[in-house]
C-alpha cells in the first residue's frame, strides 16, 4: 500500500491521520508487515524510482493537518491551495505548483529548536549536499545539473562556497522540509512498530542522473570528463518489448566502489536500515551482471552485459551491518545460473509473483508447488495489473489454467482464490496488494512499466479501510498460520 494511495486530505496520501488509521487496520487484520514504495522525492514522470535524492523524503507526504496542529499553518491557508478534487487519483501537476508554496508558509513561522539542530547534525552527510542541490536547481529554473554553469557543475570549491552564501536561505528552507518529513515519518513508523507491524521499504538499484547523488559523487559513476554518462541502465529486448527498456540512469563504476570499500553503498543501505525495518532491493540481478547501453542511444537494442560486484558487495555490507541483513531480493526477470548462485550465496529471500505463474504453454517456477521456504510470495506488485484486471488482459488459456489451478468459484472470486493460494504456500512471507483485497479492476493498477502519464496515481476510498475487511483478512491470515508468531525485532 503506497503512502500516496492513502485517503488523506490535500490531494495525496500523507503521514497524517489516515496513515495511522491504516496502521490500526493492519493491527486489526492481524498483519505483521506494511510494504511501501520508495519515500524519496519524485522527479519528472512522478515515479518514486526516479528521484532527486536517494536519501531525501518526498515533501508531498508531509501532512498539512499536523502542521496546522503545530500552528505552522492555518486551515484557511491550507484550503486556499488547489491540490486537485479527484479523491481517486493524485494530480501531480497541482501538487508541483502548490505544495512547496504551502510549505514555505509553514517555514515562515518555524523556529529552529534542539530537535531540528540534532536532525541537521545527524544527517549532515547527505543533507548538506541535497539542500544545496535543490537551491541550485531552483536558481537554474529547475534545469538538470549538467546544464548548470561549469564551475558549479564541476564542483569547484570557490563556486560551491559562494553558492552556499548566496542561497543559504533556500537551503535552510529545504532543511526544514526534510526535518518535518522525517519527524512525521518516524512518529508513524514507531506507532506501527509498537503495534507489531514492520515497514518494508524499497531501494531502487539505480539513481537518477539528475540527482544530488550523482552531482555530489560523480566519481562513483561511469561518467566522462564532462560528467556525461558513458553508459546507462536498461533491459535488453524480450518478448514484452522488441526495443528493450531504456531507463537512462548512469551506471556505477564498480571498480572504484570496490576500491574504497563500497562506502557509497554502506552509507545508502545504512540510511535505509534506519528508516525501514526490512528493505526490498530492486533489480537484484544487476549485482551479478548489468545491462549497459551507450549514452545517447534511442533504444536498448545495442546494449551489452557487464559483470557486477557479485557476492563481494554483500559480504562487505554484512561485515558492516551484520550477517542477518533484512533484505528482500527483487530477483524477477531473466535469471541466469550465475544470478541464482548469487541469490543462494547471499541468503536473501527472493520474490515469487503468482501472476507470472500461469503460462499455459509451460511449467513455471512461480507456481506455489515449486516454491522453497526462503522466499516472499506476492500475487502481484506495483508493476502488475490487479488480479481482476489481470483476468481480462492476459491470454484466455492462461486465465483458464489459473481457474483450474486455484479452484476458482463464483462465490469466492478470482482475487480471493489467488490470494488464498499465496497465503497457503510454503513461502516464509506473503505480501498482498490492497487493490486486490477490495477487488478492483485495472483502475486500481499502480504502474504500467514503460508508460507515462497515468501511473502512481491510484488512491483508496477511505470507506474501504474498515473493520469488516480487517476481520476477513485476519481470519484468512490465521487459517494459514500466518498470524504474528515471532518477534520481528523492530528498532523503535
Amino acid at each position: 500500500m503506497p503512502i500516496f494511495s492513502l485517503a488523506s486530505k490535500g490531494g495525496i496520501g500523507t503521514f497524517g491521520k489516515e496513515a495511522y488509521r491504516f496502521v490500526d487496520f493492519l493491527e486489526k487484520a492481524g498483519q505483521s508487515w506494511w510494504q511501501i514504495l520508495p519515500l524519496c522525492p519524485t522527479n519528472y514522470g512522478d515515479s518514486p524510482y526516479q528521484s532527486f535524492s536517494s536519501y531525501a523524503g518526498n515533501p508531498y507526504f508531509i501532512d498539512p493537518e499536523i502542521l496546522i496542529e503545530e500552528k505552522l499553518l492555518t486551515n484557511d491557508e491550507f484550503e486556499s491551495f488547489d491540490f486537485g478534487n479527484d479523491d481517486k487519483k493524485v494530480d501531480y501537476g497541482k501538487l508541483y505548483q502548490n505544495r512547496i508554496p504551502m510549505l514555505k508558509k509553514a517555514y515562515a513561522r518555524f523556529v529552529p529548536d534542539d530537535e531540528y539542530n540534532e536532525f541537521c547534525k545527524n544527517n549532515k552527510l547527505w543533507l548538506d549536499e541535497y539542500v544545496l542541490f535543490m537551491a541550485l536547481k531552483n536558481a537554474n529554473d529547475d534545469l538538470d545539473w549538467y546544464q548548470w554553469d561549469e564551475d558549479i557543475r564541476l564542483r569547484k570549491n570557490e563556486a560551491l562556497e559562494n553558492a552556499k552564501k548566496v542561497y543559504s536561505g533556500t537551503m535552510d528552507f529545504y532543511r526544514f522540509v526534510q526535518f518535518k518529513f522525517y519527524q512525521q515519518w518516524f512518529k508513524l513508523k514507531n506507532y506501527a512498530n509498537e503495534k507489531g507491524i514492520g515497514i518494508i521499504g524499497d531501494i531502487p538499484i539505480y539513481v537518477a542522473n539528475d540527482s544530488a547523488d550523482v552531482w555530489s559523487a560523480p566519481e562513483q559513476f561511469m561518467l566522462d570528463s564532462n560528467l556525461k554518462p558513458k553508459l546507462v541502465a536498461g533491459c535488453p529486448p524480450d518478448a514484452f518489448s522488441e526495443d528493450g527498456q531504456l531507463w537512462g540512469m548512469p551506471l556505477y563504476d564498480w571498480k572504484k566502489m570496490k576500491a574504497d570499500g563500497y562506502t557509497w553503498w554502506k552509507n545508502r543501505l545504512g540510511h535505509a536500515l534506519n528508516i525501514y525495518d526490512m528493505v526490498r532491493i530492486d533489480h537484484f540481478r544487476a549485482f551479478e551482471s548489468f545491462y549497459a547501453i551507450p549514452y545517447g542511444s534511442k533504444t536498448a537494442k545495442n546494449g551489452k552485459w557487464l559483470k557486477g560486484p557479485d557476492i563481494h558487495l554483500f559480504n562487505e555490507l554484512k561485515k558492516e551491518f551484520g550477517d542477518e541483513l533484512p533484505i528482500i531480493a527483487e530477483d524477477l526477470g531473466f535469471l541466469t545460473p550465475a544470478v541464482l548462485k548469487l541469490l543462494k550465496k547471499s541468503g536473501f529471500p527472493g520474490m515469487k509473483v503468482l501472476q507470472f505463474a500461469f503460462d499455459a504453454r509451460e511449467e513455471s517456477d512461480y507456481l506455489p508447488h515449486n516454491y522453497n521456504k526462503n522466499c516472499v510470495v506476492y500475487t502481484g506488485t506495483h508493476d502488475n495489473d490487479t488480479i481482476m484486471g489481470w483476468t481480462t488482459s492476459v491470454d484466455v488459456a492462461d486465465v483458464e489454467m489459473a481457474r483450474k489451478y486455484l479452484h476458482v468459484t463464483d462465490d469466492e472470486g478470482f482475487n480471493w482464490a489467488m490470494m488464498r493460494a499465496a497465503l497457503s504456500s510454503v513461502a516464509d512471507t506473503c505480501i498482498l496488494m490492497m487493490p486486490d483485497f477490495i477487488g478492483l479492476g485495472s483502475e486500481g493498477r499502480i504502474n504500467t512499466p514503460s508508460t507515462l502519464g497515468s501511473n502512481w496515481q491510484w488512491r483508496i476510498d477511505a470507506f474501504c479501510i474498515n473493520d469488516w475487511l480487517a476481520g476477513i483478512i485476519k481470519e484468512n491470515t490465521a487459517l494459514y498460520g500466518r498470524s504474528k508468531a515471532k518477534d520481528l525485532g523492530f528498532r523503535i
